[in-house]
This record gives C-alpha cells, structure tokens and sequence, in this order.
C-alpha cells in the first residue's frame, strides 16, 4: 500500500485513531485529523501526519482539505468519514440546538468533506469513500434519538452517493459497528448535560438512575458483545484494498443479528424487541 493516501476523521481516539496507527503500519500515507492541536500533536509524535479538522465548521474543512491536497498534490486514494458523537436523551427533550449541533458534524461535516475530494478522485477514475455508520444507522433505540437521526440520514444520502457515482471508478462503502470498546460515551455527557432539561423532564428519574450510570461507567464496564477498535478497522481495511469492496460492513454480532430482525420481522414485533434494548 505505499504511497497510497487516506484521510481519517475523528482520529483523537477510539476508531479513529485505532484505524490512523494500523494504516499506516500497513504502508498507507495517512492524514489523520481531530479537533484539538494537542491530538494533532499526539498522533504527530508517532510518525502520522494530522492535520486539524472540526466537521461543524465549513471553514475548518475548506482548510484541512486544502491542505490536504498541498501535502498530497492533490491525490487522496481513500476518506474515512469516522467523526461523529451522540447527545444522548428523549427524543421530547432535544432541542432544536441539540439536532441543529448533532448534524452539523455527524452529516452535513461528512458530506461537505467528501464532496470536495470526490473531483480529484473522479479525476483520477478511482478512489474509495467509507462512512462509518452504526447499528443505529438501521433500527432505532430508546434514548438516542438524535443519533439515530444522524445515522439514519448518513445511510440514506451514501446509498444514494454509490449510486450516482456507479461507473466513475468510485467505490462507496458503509460500516455499521455495533457496541465497540471506545469512550463515546463519556464524549457525550458534555452533549447530554448541555441540551438536555433533566429537571422539568419527565423522565427525571430515568435520567438521574439508569442513564447516569450508563454514562458514567468506568472504563473496565463491558457491553457484552463488546469488541475493540480493531474490528472495526479490519473491515475498513477490506473497504479500501479489497478489489470489490462491499457496500455494507456489520460489525459485531448484534448488528447482525439487528439486520436480520429488522429485515424479517413486522414492525410491531421489531419494536417489542427494540423496546428491550
């Protein structure tokens, strides 16, 4: 893979990070971005290139994609869309701050990035968009409605991206991971603590009981079925080196398991299940 080149959001940790280190151990050259100078910074001191980039700013991703192709001339073989975050909460409690703040980054970031580097790959005849997703990309849970939201829309505007790029040379993948070892959620209490009314809601207790501890769990607490970082990576990995890529990668056992129950069961008996989760 020398010489090849891919452009990795959300890098500061967790998925992001974990697919930046192994890329570029594989041989990629890769452009790992994140919000802070100190993250840059990090990834620096280990022999990746980073380059700031805030998804909810059009400046800021005018700037990390110009800059990106100053470094490159312009060839960037691959983008992966990773930077996201949830702001956890009823859906009758967010605000339309909390959704208008969730979009910014979790699609409208995505689309305006990839958007200004599909010319130089449809250029070129080749090149590979993979958008990390979510289970939640395709069945709902209770909770993460603004999530949800984003996720659903990420799917629907990339189904609608490989299609218009059919023929181009252009290959658009999904990945859908299930639970994964990160700290998503400790990244959203800021989120859920500035958007969310927890006193005048009533679902106070909830919030107070069950939703603190789900936040606040210590990093040795597993989901089960949990798996690292790296699961998510492998299928990356195969998204951008594999002849044919696929359009969709479920990652863990229960996005598996979601995918089926949402394609063979009626809506009622999916929400029943759901309505457990």
């Amino acid at each position: 893979m020398t010489g090849r080149c891919i452009l990795i959001t959300g890098c500061s940790s967790g998925i992001g990070q974990d697919a930046a280190l192994t890329l570029h151990m594989r041989g990629w050259r890769v452009l790992a971005t994140c919000r802070q100078a100190e993250d840059c910074s990090w990834l620096r001191e280990r022999g990746l290139e980073s380059l700031p980039l805030d998804l909810a700013s059009e400046a800021s991703i005018a700037g990390a994609v110009q800059e990106a192709h100053d470094l490159t001339g312009g060839r960037i073989d691959a983008v992966f869309n990773n930077g996201a975050f949830a702001c956890p909460g009823a859906v009758e409690d967010l605000p339309r701050a909390a959704l208008r703040e969730i979009f910014e980054t979790n699609l409208f970031g995505q689309i305006d990035l990839t958007n200004r580097l599909i010319p130089a790959m449809r250029a070129r005849g080749t090149g590979r968009i993979v958008m990390n997703s979510s289970v939640l990309g395709f069945v709902a849970a209770r909770w993460r409605g603004a999530y949800v939201a984003s996720k659903f829309a990420l799917e629907g505007i990339t189904d609608t991206l490989r299609l218009e790029l059919a023929g181009t040379g252009i290959q658009v993948s999904l990945i859908e991971p299930g639970p994964i070892k990160t700290n998503f959620r400790r990244n959203a209490i800021p989120h859920f603590e500035r958007h969310i009314d927890r006193e005048r809601s009533v679902h106070r207790d909830f919030y107070a009981d069950a939703m603190h501890r789900r936040l606040h769990a210590p990093d040795t607490a597993r989901d089960r079925f949990e798996l690292p970082p790296s699961a998510v990576t492998a299928r990356l990995i195969h998204a951008i080196e594999a002849r044919k890529p696929r359009p969709r990668y479920r990652v863990t056992l229960p996005a598996r398991v979601a995918s089926g129950l949402r394609r063979g069961l009626p809506t009622r008996l999916l929400d029943a299940v759901l309505g457990r989760w």
